[in-house]
């Protein structure tokens, strides 16, 4: 296994470290209900996709 000659700098550390930060999940609106939900998939509030209904939730 191959060890470093010599230590990394701290600059050069960092700069790998940058890119190592959580991101927050992009949220989208509904079309049909104006309510959050995650890009690409169903809206949990009124099962449309893509401004159509695909399932009917129970209405509690």
């Amino acid at each position: 296994m191959a060890l470093p000659k010599r230590r990394h700098s701290h600059s050069r550390t960092r700069t790998r470290r940058a890119h190592d930060f959580l991101t927050a999940p992009t949220v989208s609106t509904c079309e049909k209900c104006g309510e959050p939900k995650l890009p690409h998939r169903l809206c949990p509030n009124c099962g449309a996709y893509k401004g159509r209904s695909v399932i009917k939730l129970d209405e509690e």
